[in-house]
């Protein structure tokens, strides 16, 4: 089963730029997005033999995911238990044997304006997947807007503090997989440096002075399931590359 998650930095662009030639040839089982930018109806794009769920964010050309799923989930939900809902950040699809939650996790922003909203999502969050895996295992997925260890990004020590890599985020994505889940291309991969989001500016990424931010996370006991979790870094469209994650169907 192969799962696709891409930050596409504006959806309407990002099919200008050969979207659905990459969405065609990859094939996946669910094909997930973040930070869409558009509602539903502004972007013509209906792959056949895929159900379709966007959540746009209340304020236009704002954040926003998507969630393209071969099989039909048994139940779909948006933000987190009924709450975090205006700004399109969080879907949720049930499927027979996980949950598979694409989320786009807001940013502290410069400065670290946004950190106090940024804890209060990181803690809802926890909870909300730690709910949920004592139903069934989970599948967490997307931009998560953190490097969580200086091996994650390009230039750790000029970073320190800053958006993405305070020690307030990185502490909170510690505390997630302490609760039980893993980051599935650290575990298979503890030394491989490989980012997956680059600055548009100063040619970050031809020089692959990059982060680590775009995560597919899961349950422990799905562990044993994962066949390959990577980093798509040869995918042009976006600031952002996907990530895919692979795993063995029951």
């Amino acid at each position: 089963m192969k799962l696709i998650s891409w930050n596409v930095n504006g959806f309407r662009a990002c099919l200008q730029k050969g979207f659905e030639d990459f969405f065609k040839a990859a094939d996946a089982d669910i094909f997930c997005l973040q930070e869409t930018k558009m509602q539903p109806d502004q972007a013509e794009f209906n792959p056949e033999g895929y159900h379709i769920y966007f959540h746009s964010a209340i304020k236009k050309g704002y954040s926003g995911t998507a969630v393209f799923s071969k099989t039909e989930p048994i139940n779909v939900t948006y933000g987190i238990n009924g709450t975090h809902l205006d700004e399109g950040r969080v879907i949720t699809c049930e499927y027979e044997d996980f949950y598979f939650v694409c989320c786009y996790v807001p940013n502290a922003q410069d400065g670290l304006k946004r950190i106090d909203y940024r804890m209060e999502f990181e803690d809802d969050m926890r909870a909300y997947l730690s709910e949920l895996d004592k139903k069934k295992p989970v599948i967490y997925c997307g931009d998560l807007n953190v490097a969580h260890e200086e091996i994650d990004l390009k230039n750790p020590k000029t970073n320190r503090g800053n958006a993405g890599f305070s020690d307030e985020e990185r502490g909170k994505f510690t505390e997630l997989l302490g609760a039980g889940f893993a980051d599935t291309f650290r575990r298979l991969y503890p030394e491989t440096v490989t980012y997956s989001w680059w600055s548009y500016r100063f040619r970050a990424r031809e020089k692959n002075a990059g982060w680590r931010i775009d995560y597919f996370v899961v349950s422990e006991r799905l562990m044993e399931r994962v066949v390959n979790s990577e980093i798509l870094t040869d995918v042009m469209g976006s600031d952002h590359c996907p990530v895919m994650l692979t795993i063995e169907q029951k």
